[in-house]
């Protein structure tokens, strides 16, 4: 058997195995794809859903309403339960196996209605990117499996049909990334199930990176001095409160110098109580504000 036949029968064979846990997300050519891990519920990106109901379109055409019952919009996944009918949830590759670099994999999605099947190679592992409000997501996978618009919450599996990854973040150039279906995405898929959607404290503003903020005050004249500088202030946020206003170079949160966004996001993520001190400089003046988040202020998952 040539390779090229080879390569036929083992797409023929996911198809198979695979394809009918593979749903689209929205209506049309809709907005993602997902699939099916248990009776009654399917696994998505978060970025596919815009409210607490979405279509859910199956292999066979039918459509049915499915309910949000959880979201992690920083980790980009999301848990909705719908009536699957029947279909066979996809197999999960075995606890401990890992995926080498060179490794065949096999990429599904539904966008519209019609399965779509691609295969590739594991070309990296352990990466990270930006989730869709700017906070770190490691250890994804990289793959080559060419991947169509409205395929990011499909399934990744390997030759044996096993889910190994769901695709998340399109790199371009040919490459995907995808978070290993490993045992914390386990541990994350049965939280979201259960409704415990990840809460964290949010400053309520839009950032730009150091670099621009070090042009930018150079560009003025003032004195050059790492932080992170506030873009746009949302409106009845914790920083609007405290009185953040755009132009604010943040230097510091609770006196720990914070010179990029990750250091940001972690310093929000140690936060225990309802208050934290942040370091800004507005102009050549550098002053400490007080931000609180009190039951009423957003701790919702959102950019800082």
């Amino acid at each position: 058997m040539s390779a090229l036949e080879e390569l036929e029968q083992a797409v023929g064979q996911v198809a198979g195995q695979v394809g009918g846990a593979v749903v689209g997300i929205g209506r049309g050519w809709g907005r993602g794809s997902g699939v099916v891990v248990a009776d009654g519920r399917i696994v998505t990106n978060a970025h596919n859903l815009r409210g607490d109901q979405v279509t859910v379109v199956f292999a066979d055409g039918r459509a049915a309403t499915g309910q949000v019952q959880g979201v992690d919009v920083d980790g980009d996944l999301a848990v909705v339960a719908v009536d699957t009918a029947g279909a066979t949830p996809v197999s999960w590759a075995d606890e401990g196996s890992s995926l080498a670099v060179g490794a065949v994999v096999f990429a599904l999605a539904n966008p519209g209605g019609r399965l779509r099947i691609t295969a590739g190679m594991v070309s990296s592992v352990d990466r990270a990117f930006r989730g869709p409000r700017g906070r770190r997501i490691a250890g994804s996978i990289e793959h080559t499996a060419p991947l169509a618009r409205g395929s990011s919450g499909g399934p990744v599996v390997n030759r044996a049909g096993q889910l190994v990854g769901l695709n998340t973040h399109r790199l371009g150039e040919g490459f995907y990334l995808a978070l290993p279906a490993d045992a914390e995405l386990r541990r994350r898929i049965d939280g979201l199930a259960r409704g415990e959607s990840p809460t964290r404290p949010r400053l309520g503003v839009g950032i730009a990176p150091a670099g621009v903020a070090r042009k930018l005050r150079r560009a003025v004249g003032l004195p050059e001095r790492e932080g992170l500088l506030v873009r746009v202030v949302e409106e009845g946020s914790p920083a609007h409160a405290a009185g953040v206003e755009a132009g604010d170079l943040i230097v510091s949160v609770d006196g720990q110098p914070v010179t990029d966004a990750d250091q940001l996001y972690a310093a929000l993520d140690r936060v225990t109580g309802q208050r934290l001190a942040l370091g800004i400089v507005r102009g050549v003046d550098e002053r400490t504000v007080t931000v609180s988040f009190g039951p009423e202020a957003p701790r919702d998952v959102g950019s800082a």
